[in-house]
This record gives C-alpha cells, structure tokens and sequence, in this order.
C-alpha cells in the first residue's frame, strides 16, 4: 500500500468517525429532548393518579370539582389552619345554605375543549399543520387559553387516537391535517 493510499483511507476513517459523532451527539440531544418529555408526562400522570386516588370513594360524579379537560391546573397550596375547609371540602359535604355545589359555575360559560378548537383550526387547512402552528393560532384566536406545547401535542395525539385527525411525519416534523368525513 502506497503512502498515498493510506493517507487517503486515514481521511476517509476521519471523515466517517466525525460523521458517526455528529449523529451520536443529534441522537443524544433528540433523547435528552425526549427524557425530558416523559418526566413531565410522568408527574402530570402522578397527579391524576393522585386526585383519583383522592376522589376513589365519591359514588356521586356530580359532588366532583370540576377541572378544565385541556389545561393543567396549577395545584392549590393546602390550608395551614386545621379550621379551615378548603372549597373541595366545602362542596363535598354540600353549604350549609342550600346552594347546589354547581351554583358557582353558573355566571361563568364553559369553555369549548381544547380539541375541538384544535379540529375547527384544522379544518380550514387543506395541508398538514405542525403542532407549533396550531398552538400559536389558537394563542391568538383565544388569548384567554395558555396550554402548553406539550398539551397541544398529547390533546393532537388523543385526536390521532380517536380518528379524528391524522398524523404526518416528514423527516423529524410531526404534522396534522383533519380526517375528511365522506
């Protein structure tokens, strides 16, 4: 083998092991992004298994707090004062006033779930809408309503789930376009 011979397979060996580390270090980051991901799945889960566990013994759904199906909701810090009922309680055990534990929700019209914002959005675009897109559009349309990246993207993949949208992946972009009713 010639000195060139080798020196040009050196480069190539070169050339191939950077190669190998940059996507080493792309996949790294992906999983990071990912791990990342999970753990915050990971205590949303936590809560629910939480407030389920709290809420095992109720047979009445209709005595349940309500909470917004699309957003999560900051936790409320517990009361310090052993004499002090928090709203949970006191809706549990009913007011002593005779009000219905619904009266306080009267004033205040419900608000249309996440998904079914995210389909309306979706059903004036022909072609697929990263996830990203989505949420800024909503975020403009309706100020009021803050969710999350990631609650954008599981409401997106409850609705893949359902049948309702569908999902298209283009190299490492995950888009949506609305399921055509025929």
């Amino acid at each position: 083998m010639t000195s060139q011979s080798a020196a040009a397979l050196r480069s190539r060996y070169v050339e191939q092991a950077v190669s190998d580390l940059e996507e080493n270090r792309r996949l790294q980051q992906e999983l990071q992004e990912r791990i990342s991901m999970l753990k915050q799945e990971e205590a949303l889960l936590g809560d629910i298994i939480s407030l389920a566990e709290r809420y095992k013994g109720f047979t009445d759904a209709s005595r349940l707090p309500e909470q917004p199906q699309d957003e999560r909701v900051a936790a409320r810090p517990k009361q310090a004062t052993a004499g002090a009922t928090s709203p949970r309680a006191e809706r549990a055990k009913g007011s002593s006033s005779g009000t219905s534990a619904k009266s306080g929700t009267k004033g205040k019209p419900r608000q249309p779930l996440l998904g079914d914002l995210l389909t309306k959005l979706l059903a004036k675009y022909d072609e697929p809408r990263l996830a990203k897109e989505l949420r800024d559009e909503l975020l403009k349309k309706h100020p009021d309503r803050n969710p999350t990246p990631q609650v954008v993207r599981n409401t997106l993949e409850s609705l893949v789930a359902k049948g309702r949208i569908q999902r298209h992946k283009q190299q490492r972009s995950v888009m949506y376009t609305l399921v055509k009713q025929g």
